[in-house]
Order: C-alpha cells, then sequence, then structure tokens
C-alpha cells in the first residue's frame, strides 16, 4: 500500500510540474502586448472586446480580431470598425504577425517607420494615411500582399523594392503619389498583380516590362514614353489615361476602345474569404481543463489511491493526444501547397517556418481588376452564396440591407400604382414602410450574375452610399436576395428637370429658377469630380436624371450608376436604347474613344444642359426640321451673334433678364461644350462662373433695372397642387449654395 502510495505521489508530482508548463505555452508574448496595448492607445480607447491597457493578455483572453499560435500573435484583423487614431510606434514589435488587416477605418498620420518585420500580408486600404511609403519597408523580405490603396499617401516612392522578392501583389492604387518609377520594381520577380492607377506618377514603365505580371493596371496617371512589347503578354492590362507615345500606343493590336473605362475602375477592396469569419480565434487550452485545483492535488498526495493516479494519467494522455490534434490542425501535417506561409510559436524550426496554419489561407485583399479562379458551385449553393454575400462582404457602408418581403411589403409587391418610372438600368417604385417612411426602390433588372459581378455590383453600392450632397439623391439601402438587385433612395417627387421643361402641363420656368437649378446640378458634379475620393463621374448626366423637389431644388440621381449597364437583362437593355435615342444630343464628341476621362464629357453634358435651360428646346428633337434637330449644332452658330441669340431664348423667358446677362451665359455653355475635351473648364470653375452670374443678376435688380426686364413668371402646374417658385428678391447667391 505504501509503495503504491509513493508511485501516484510521484506521478502527482510530474502532472503537477507539467501543467504550469502547459500554460505558458498559451501566454501572449510580452512584446506583443506591449505592440497590441501601444496601438489600443494610439486608436484611442475603442470599445474593442477584451482589449483593455492593464495586466491584458491577448492571447488568453481572445482580444477581438487578434489570433495566436503558441504564445504569439499571428494574425491581427480590425477591419471595418471605424477606428480613428494612427499606428503608434511598437507594430514592429509584433515579430510573429503574418498577416495584418486594419483597412477600411479612418486611421490618420503616416506609416510607422516599423511594421510587423515578418509579414507576409499588410492591408491598410480605405484609411486617410498620409505621407509617403516608409524606407523601412524594404526591411520586409517576407511581404507578399501589401494594400495601401484609397489614402491620401503622396510624394516619391524611394527605391524599396530591392530584396522583396517574395512580393506577389501590391496595390497603391487612388493615392496621389507622384514621380517616376524606382528602378527597384524591376527586382519584383515574383509581383503577378500590381495596381497603380489614379495616382500621379510620371517618366516611363520600363522597369514593369520583365515582371511576371498577370493583372497590371496603371490608369489614369501621366505616364509616357513607349508602351514595352511585353505588356503584350499581360492577360489583364489596364493602360488608358496616360501620355504614351502616340506612335507606340500599343505596339500591337489592342482593343482599348472595346474595354470601357468603367469596367477597369473599381472600388474599394475586398476579403474574398476572411480567416476570422471562417474561423475565429485560434482554438487554446481552456485553463479550466489544464489546472488541477489545489484540493485535488492534496487529495491526490495525501490519499494517494490508485484511482486518482488512474484519472491523472489518462488526463494527461488525453492532454497529450489533444495538444498533437491541435498542431495537426495547425498545419503542422499534411499541408495544403496553396497555403499561405506562417510562422509557428518562437523557437520552431526553419521548415515549419514556411508552413501555414489551416485557419489563415485567404488571398489577399488586393483591390483592382483581379482575375478570379474558377468558382464551381450547385445552382442552389451559387444562389445561397449570392443572397448572402451582402453579409459576407464585411465592409462598412451605412447603406441598409433591406429584404425582399421588406420592399415587396412597402411597395405592394411592386404594383403599377406603385411604379414612379422607368429608366435606362430598371423600374422605379414608390415604397410606403410601415413606419411611415415613403422611399424609392429602384429595381436593377439583371441577368444572372457570377462571383464576380455580384463583387462589381456591392462596389457600386459601397460608392454610392458614401455620396452626401444636398443636390444629390441620397442611397439610404439596398437587397441582393433571391437573385434580386434593388437600390432603396430617398423619395423626392418625381418631378423631373425634363418633365418640368418640356411638358404642357407646367407653366415656364422663371430665369432665376433655372439660374438656380443650374447652380445646384454644378454643385453636385463639382462634388463627385473634386470633393468626394476617389473622383467620380456620372457619365448619364440630363434633364430626366434631375428631379425636383417640392421647393424646386435640383437632386441629381442614378449617381454612379452607368457601370451597372452591361449588367442588365436583354429586355432593360432594349428598353435603355430607345431612350438612348432622345439621350444622343448630351453625348461628348469623345464618345466611346479609349482613355477618356468621363468627368470631361460630364461637363459637356452640362453644357447641353445649360442650353436646354436657355432655349426651352430637348438637345435631340427628331420632330423639328432636320438642321434644328441636335441643340448643339443648331445653337452653335447661333452663340455669338446677338440678333440670333435673342432669338434662341424660350420664349417663356424672354425680356426677362439683360443681354448682357444673356452674354455672360452662353460665354459659359460655349466653353463647356468645346469638341476638344481639354479646352472644357473644370466643374469648379463652372461654380464660380455661375455664381458670379448670379451676383450680377441680383446686383442689376438691386440697382433699379426696368422691371418689365426681369418680370419672372412662377412655375405653376395647370394642376395647383404644385407651389410656386421662390420670389425673385429671396434668391441669393448664399441661398443657391445651401
Amino acid at each position: 500500500m505504501g509503495k503504491r502510495i509513493g508511485i501516484c505521489a510521484w506521478l502527482s508530482v510530474m502532472i503537477f510540474l507539467a501543467i504550469p508548463a502547459s500554460q505558458t505555452w498559451a501566454f501572449t508574448d510580452v512584446q506583443d502586448v506591449i505592440a497590441l496595448q501601444d496601438l489600443y492607445w494610439n486608436l484611442n480607447f475603442p470599445p474593442l472586446k477584451g482589449w483593455r491597457m492593464e495586466s491584458g493578455d491577448p492571447c488568453e483572453e481572445s482580444w477581438m480580431g487578434v489570433s495566436c499560435f503558441g504564445s504569439s500573435v499571428i494574425y491581427l484583423r480590425l477591419r471595418g470598425l471605424n477606428l480613428t487614431g494612427n499606428l503608434g510606434h511598437h507594430l514592429s514589435n509584433l515579430h510573429n504577425l503574418k498577416q495584418m488587416d486594419l483597412s477600411f477605418n479612418n486611421i490618420w498620420g503616416p506609416i510607422p517607420d516599423g511594421l510587423p518585420p515578418n509579414a507576409t500580408h499588410i492591408n491598410l486600404a480605405c484609411n486617410n494615411l498620409t505621407h509617403s511609403i516608409p524606407d523601412s519597408l524594404s526591411n520586409m523580405k517576407h511581404l507578399r500582399h501589401l494594400n495601401l490603396s484609397h489614402n491620401s499617401l503622396s510624394g516619391y516612392i524611394g527605391n524599396l523594392f530591392t530584396g522583396m522578392g517574395n512580393l506577389r501583389e501590391m496595390d497603391l492604387s487612388y493615392n496621389n503619389f507622384a514621380g517616376d518609377l524606382p528602378s527597384s520594381f524591376g527586382s519584383l520577380k515574383n509581383l503577378t498583380g500590381l495596381y497603380l492607377q489614379n495616382n500621379n506618377f510620371t517618366g516611363s514603365v520600363t522597369y514593369l516590362s520583365e515582371l511576371p505580371l498577370i493583372d497590371l493596371n496603371i490608369q489614369n496617371n501621366y505616364f509616357s514614353g513607349i508602351i514595352p512589347k511585353h505588356f503584350q503578354s499581360i492577360p489583364n492590362l489596364w493602360i488608358g489615361g496616360n501620355k504614351f507615345h502616340a506612335g507606340n500606343s500599343p505596339p500591337w493590336d489592342f482593343p482599348l476602345e472595346t474595354v470601357p473605362i468603367e469596367q477597369n475602375i473599381r472600388s474599394p477592396p475586398r476579403t474574398q474569404s476572411s480567416a476570422i469569419e471562417s474561423n475565429p480565434v485560434i482554438e487554446r487550452y481552456d485553463s479550466k481543463k489544464k489546472k488541477m485545483g489545489p484540493g485535488g492535488i492534496a487529495f491526490t498526495v495525501g490519499g494517494g489511491t490508485l484511482l486518482v493516479s488512474c484519472v491523472a494519467i489518462y488526463i494527461s494522455v488525453r492532454l497529450h493526444h489533444y495538444r498533437t490534434r491541435k498542431l495537426q490542425n495547425l498545419g503542422c501535417n499534411n499541408i495544403p501547397m496553396q497555403s499561405l506561409p506562417i510562422s509557428t510559436a518562437r523557437g520552431s524550426s526553419p521548415t515549419t517556418t514556411e508552413r501555414s496554419p489551416k485557419v489563415l489561407t485567404f488571398r489577399s485583399p488586393i483591390l483592382g481588376p483581379k482575375r478570379m479562379p474558377p468558382i464551381y458551385h450547385s445552382r442552389v449553393e451559387k444562389t445561397s452564396r449570392r443572397t448572402s454575400f451582402a453579409r459576407k462582404y464585411g465592409f462598412p457602408m451605412k447603406a441598409k440591407v433591406y429584404t425582399i418581403a421588406d420592399l415587396q411589403s412597402a411597395t405592394s409587391s411592386f404594383s403599377e400604382p406603385n411604379l414612379i418610372g422607368e429608366g435606362s438600368l430598371g423600374s422605379v417604385y414608390k415604397a410606403e414602410f410601415p413606419d411611415g417612411q415613403v422611399l424609392a426602390v429602384k429595381n436593377i433588372n439583371t441577368v444572372t450574375l457570377s462571383f464576380k459581378e455580384e463583387e462589381q455590383f456591392l462596389d457600386v453600392v459601397w460608392t454610392v452610399s458614401r455620396l452626401k450632397h444636398p443636390n444629390i439623391v441620397q442611397l439610404i439601402g439596398y437587397c441582393v436576395e433571391h437573385g434580386q438587385h434593388l437600390l432603396v433612395y430617398e423619395y423626392v417627387r418625381s418631378l423631373s428637370l425634363d418633365v418640368a421643361l418640356h411638358s404642357s402641363e407646367y407653366k415656364s420656368l422663371s430665369w432665376g429658377l433655372r439660374l438656380q437649378i443650374a447652380l445646384g446640378v454644378a454643385q453636385a458634379l463639382d462634388y463627385l469630380h473634386s470633393t468626394f475620393s476617389p473622383p467620380l463621374a456620372h457619365c448619364n448626366l440630363k434633364a430626366a436624371n434631375i428631379l425636383l423637389d417640392e421647393e424646386l431644388r435640383p437632386r441629381v440621381c442614378d449617381c454612379g450608376l452607368a457601370i451597372l449597364k452591361p449588367l442588365t437583362s436583354n429586355t432593360v437593355k432594349i428598353k435603355a436604347s430607345e431612350i438612348a435615342i432622345g439621350d444622343t444630343g448630351y453625348i461628348a464628341p469623345e464618345h466611346g474613344q479609349s482613355g477618356v476621362d468621363n468627368r470631361k464629357s460630364d461637363i459637356y453634358a452640362f453644357g447641353v444642359l445649360l442650353l436646354e435651360l436657355l432655349t426651352g428646346r430637348k438637345p435631340f428633337d427628331n420632330l423639328r426640321a432636320r438642321e434644328e434637330q441636335c441643340l448643339v449644332k443648331w445653337a452653335s452658330s447661333r452663340l455669338h451673334d446677338s440678333e440670333s441669340l435673342e432669338q434662341m431664348v424660350d420664349p417663356g423667358i424672354r425680356r426677362t433678364f439683360s443681354v448682357r446677362i444673356l452674354s455672360r451665359f452662353t460665354d459659359i455653355i460655349s466653353l463647356c461644350i468645346q469638341p476638344v475635351k481639354e479646352f472644357r473648364p473644370p466643374m469648379s470653375e463652372v461654380v464660380e462662373s455661375i455664381k458670379c452670374l448670379i451676383q450680377k443678376l441680383n446686383m442689376e435688380r438691386g440697382n433699379g433695372a426696368d422691371v418689365a426686364e426681369f418680370d419672372e413668371k412662377s412655375f405653376l402646374s395647370t394642376n395647383t397642387r404644385f407651389v410656386g417658385s421662390p420670389a425673385p428678391s429671396n434668391f441669393s447667391v448664399d441661398e443657391a449654395a445651401n
């Protein structure tokens, strides 16, 4: 009996000594804790579950967005959490971190000199980062995927890439980088995806000519010189909007004219599958399972019964098997070839350093046109993926997600009485919700979309949901259930500028009101072209897409939706082609050319709109004589002939403003409809010109000009439910700007 007690005591002591060793395997490395707490402090103490400054243990306590292997933090994902502040100065302490995703936040300031030195994936896209790329990036020899897109980074890029031979994909798009590409780009011998679009890069692209690129987007920069013939072998190539040598652009048969520029401008990055979503934090042993309480140890030593010894041995064996299974699940055996490299706990062998835990197998969320791998699903699986795509997408946007049931109920199953109108993308319905809210639902009648096209649709939703301007119709939400694609907007009464100008149901819009409308639309376009980031072209500006609210203020609709036209069904395309016949008068001469800045085309369409406001004529009217059908052609020769000019003015507003005001207004029109796009002014200048025109109009009125000359006609419907236009004396530049 005494011998048996002695054996039991010996086994208990061994188990007691083994327990602390197993516990230290899960405790977070001190340097990792310091780095995360410094980040937490610099991010202004956001409400992240588990995070704290005092006595924290990220791995043991499962801090939000933190994954560990052993005592090391290997994955940090704080994506789309509206984080503010900066990145701090201790990220370089995360020696074993492999993947860091802090995209879609409001983080500002420069990228710190010290990033996690052994990281393979860095995603800082869609923040407010400034300055340039730090020189210390050149020390990140293991980096494979880098995404810094959609920030405010600027300046020249130094020779940072020498020795970064593992880099596979890099996205620097939608920043303000300038200067020539550094020669070290030529050392990126494994780079397959490079996205530099929408920057201010200059000079040659020769350093890219020998890279094994599959995807290359260098659109909308100032690259010049020749286009390397090697670019011919790049499967996915976007090169428009640069200044390449005309005699060598490109040196082979490249169908630029068949690739619409909208197709190549993508919205912020997205993760195709997320390690955190599919496999949350890597599991660790529960301390309650590993520990044996003091009472149990005392009982074992004191009692020394064979039963307790056997139980202790059983627990030890189970712990050993459990840890073995965990290591196998984490990728120590039978690792798939496509997994990303990731190091194990500190002190692991060189062979395990290049292996990846299965939980972290995901593609880098690099922005830009990507050639997606084939995805094979059954019909049921494909539908399921499409209906749940918005929930998995993971990017933050204020647009509300509606269900089909919600929208069917609000629109009486999209019934005819709720139909507001038909557009080039589908039908629009009035929706009345149980809480009394009234909205408008646009049904984008699409064909069956592929996974990539679903992403494209959500790209558009993400972009349009960020548009905030008093003269732009606000997107409220969207729905992508059961193959349906619907957008939910704020409701603006269904009175378009096209109807107000050309329908006999309404009296003529006054001259002051027309100027107010022109200024509001100009400010909306200036916001899209200059203030919004990245800049956005409307691509379908016309009187039918300008609604007048109850106070007769202009509200531009369909902003950012032109890219969806190729996704619509054949029925909608036929309807759109019929509508397009009447819209030909808005189309700029450069339409269809490669590398065209669509913002310049918007300015042309706005000039046509001003001409429409002045003359009361439609941009294209096949009911008129042949020489008068196209408004621009008919009016161009008359804009600088005073006698003809006075006869051009809409009879409803003739003699309500001075010849001087008329002359200045036609000067603005002439600049906007210039056949050569480079001669058209930016919208910011057009806005200022219209403001000055309104000021002069108010000054003339204030100086006691002939009242008959400026007699404002009220805008009244023959149906008296519509209110009149604001009184002339109340109309000022300040009001027009609001």
